[in-house]
């Protein structure tokens, strides 16, 4: 495919039956493969195929993303998730073809083991069993991005959705934090027994498809096709209360701080967002213009960051302006048919428009390497525990740029986002732990969900005050974190990255360059080794090993209390 501008892509709907003759011819060179060469040859013939139609399956997705009401794609999206959910029997003949390949020993030795780890476990958690569970899912997770999405309220003359009331719950006047604050409350509410709904089906569907292929519990279902081969749920545990141990009473100190700073009487939610009495750090500059800083920015970090943004920039692989009618949140996505990364968001006019231009661009900026080092596909990326340090290490390198987008407030911006860095860890904690309560119990009611979060979140979160909101007093909180309806289990991963984040820190303030090459190679090492091989590649303590929340976290703490406490 010849690389064009995001806008000038040309959306072809996939030739699903050319993919699956693709599949069968593939499966009979793997059978008369008579070398390990001919073997190779037929997967990365298959992969062709397979990037041409996934390329076109990104293009619907990210523009049903950007705009929910737009029938075509969202149509598009529907069809594709039934055509795909239809292939799964090809794949996994295929997969159980690699597994049960003569030729499987010699494929190892060049490909590498992780490959197969996966297919293996792939093959554990695909069946045809659930294709209608799996099309169902998809329609349930759509309807829920589409009505989180169009939840709008007017706000002070202004027509906003969620991301719009963030804004003003950061503003001085706190009065005006309030009203923003019982207003977003509202809206979730008012969209509540919806998601309950969505959310109570989604439980059981997913319970149910894990005991279809024998599985004790979704759970146990969730961290094989999450590919945590190298931890259990005991080690998540064990991590959690780490995090309770040693964060939280650090973050309950800081919220101490900040009451102090505010001069409020009681540390509400809706102060929790304002940092500093007389504002927090935003970014100078339009939407075009944070870009432009960016792309000097990574110009002068790197070579090969300057190439990397310059080739976004040029190519506009950006949606970043919220919208009505826009997908909440903020993802990175890649179209390999042109080897390009794709980045959408929901700017706001906060300092978190920066982070995305960090965070969201170290995602981007690993997949870009991989796409133009490792040729299979399918070891370019890796797990989230490693994806996302790829992410938010980016944020912590990019702290001697942070002039450009704040100017004399660029020392206040990194105050407030290692105070945000370690902030939210426990609620990280909360959102797994919750996850992991919910799966055990899958016939909970939505009001027992909702007694379960609350009691999880006063365990890690002591300082979080609803001001009497009855809603979120009876543990409604836990609905405006997407992740838990789209992406089951995924939460806890930004935690172990995190620390990892926090090493590289660590690490910069000695010697910047050397964590820079740490960084660069476990970048370049994509998915081609396991959670902890990579770990020990970017230089990095694995985070579950013990002390090691502690020696991760403790200089960022001792900075803060510097910094904001004392």
């Amino acid at each position: 495919m010849q690389i064009c501008k995001f806008k000038e892509m040309p959306y072809e709907r996939p030739d699903m039956e050319a993919l699956k003759k693709r599949y069968e011819e593939t499966l009979a060179a793997l059978s008369g493969a008579a070398s390990c060469k001919e073997a190779k040859d037929a997967i990365f013939a298959l992969q062709e195929y397979e990037e041409s139609a996934s390329t076109e399956m990104s293009l619907s997705h990210v523009r049903n993303t950007i705009d929910t009401t737009d029938a075509f794609y969202e149509g598009e999206v529907k069809w594709l998730r039934e055509q795909n959910a239809a292939l799964i029997p090809l794949r996994k003949r295929y997969n159980e073809a690699l597994a049960a390949s003569p030729w499987r020993k010699q494929l190892e030795e060049e490909l590498g083991t992780q490959l197969f780890k996966t297919i293996d476990a792939r093959l554990k958690t695909t069946d045809e069993r659930i294709i209608p569970d799996i099309i169902r899912q998809g329609e349930l997770t759509q309807q829920y991005q589409k009505d989180s999405a169009l939840a709008t309220t007017v706000f002070r003359g202004e027509k906003c959705n969620f991301y719009g009331l963030l804004k003003h719950m950061e503003s001085t006047d706190r009065e005006e934090r309030r009203e923003a604050y019982l207003a977003w409350a509202r809206l979730y509410e008012e969209i509540s027994p919806r998601l309950d709904a969505q959310y109570d089906e989604l439980v059981k569907l997913r319970d149910g498809m894990a005991r279809k292929l024998g599985f004790a519990s979704y759970t146990d279902y969730a961290y094989l096709e999450r590919r945590r081969f190298d931890y259990t749920q005991q080690d998540a545990a064990n991590f959690r209360a780490e995090v309770k141990r040693v964060i939280t009473p650090a973050v309950n100190e800081i919220r101490k701080a900040q009451q102090k700073r505010l001069g409020v009487d009681k540390l509400r939610y809706y102060d929790e967002a304002l940092l500093f009495p007389e504002g927090n750090a935003d970014p100078i500059g339009t939407m075009p213009e944070l870009v432009k800083k960016a792309q000097n920015m990574y110009r002068e970090m790197s070579r090969e960051t300057g190439e990397f943004f310059d080739f976004m920039v040029e190519y506009q692989l950006f949606d970043l302006e919220t919208r009505p009618g826009k997908r909440m949140g903020g993802y990175m996505t890649s179209f390999p048919g042109y080897k390009a990364p794709f980045i959408f968001s929901n700017f706001n006019g906060t300092s978190a428009d920066v982070d995305v231009l960090t965070h969201e661009a170290g995602h981007a900026f690993q997949g870009y390497l991989a796409m133009r080092s490792i040729p299979l596909g399918m070891l370019r990326g890796s797990t989230a525990e490693i994806n996302e340090v790829h992410s938010m290490s980016m944020e912590h390198f990019a702290y001697p740029w942070m002039p450009a987008f704040f100017g004399e407030n660029s020392e206040k911006y990194i105050t407030g986002h290692l105070i945000g860095a370690l902030g939210v860890l426990p609620y990280m904690c909360c959102v797994d732990e919750f996850q992991h309560r919910v799966y055990e119990k899958p016939e909970m009611s939505a009001m027992e969900r909702r007694g379960v979060w609350r009691e999880i979140e006063k365990a890690y979160m002591p300082w979080r005050d609803y001001d009497g909101v009855e809603f979120l007093e009876q543990g409604g909180f836990w609905m405006q974190k997407q992740h838990i309806f789209l992406y089951p289990f995924y939460y806890i991963e930004y935690a172990l990255a995190q620390m990892c984040a926090f090493q590289y820190y660590a690490h910069m303030k000695t010697d910047r360059e050397g964590a820079w090459q740490d960084y660069l190679r476990l970048c370049r090492a994509g998915g081609t080794q396991g959670y902890f091989e990579l770990v020990k590649t970017g230089g990095l303590q694995n985070p579950f090993e013990k002390g090691a929340v502690e020696k991760s976290v403790s200089h960022v703490i001792d900075e803060i209390k510097k910094r904001y406490i004392h």
